[in-house]
């Protein structure tokens, strides 16, 4: 099993939520975060004055899944967060040892 966690923009999360549906995604967890990467945020004007806004508004999706979906939820994220500019986000795939569904006792890929 895997655990994708993929950082994209808040307005591409409905094109993202679309893709993994497609392709049989059943479930997902959506976490509105804040962050930056390479372009280290950016300034505005506010009343006449400038700052800089460090932090930018993200939307973290996380999937659990069984590796034999992986390739295909990776390749659907991808196409469906591009939008070819700097802060598209990122992808993170970690192992995941074990999952559990709590109304049911199921374990592993079961729980999914």
């Amino acid at each position: 099993m895997k655990l994708v966690s993929a950082v994209i923009k808040p307005f591409k999360l409905d094109d993202v939520r679309a893709a993994l549906s497609e392709i049989g995604v059943q479930g997902m967890t959506v976490t509105e975060v804040k962050g930056f990467g390479r372009q280290k945020g950016h300034t505005e004007l506010y009343r006449g004055a400038e700052y800089t806004v460090d932090f930018l508004p993200k939307v973290k999706v996380e999937v659990a899944l069984a590796e034999d979906q992986l390739d295909s939820a990776v390749e659907a994220i991808s196409k469906a967060a591009n939008t070819g500019k700097v802060g598209d986000g990122k992808i993170f795939v970690t192992t995941l040892d074990n999952a559990i569904r709590i109304r049911t006792g199921e374990a592993g890929a079961d729980a999914l």
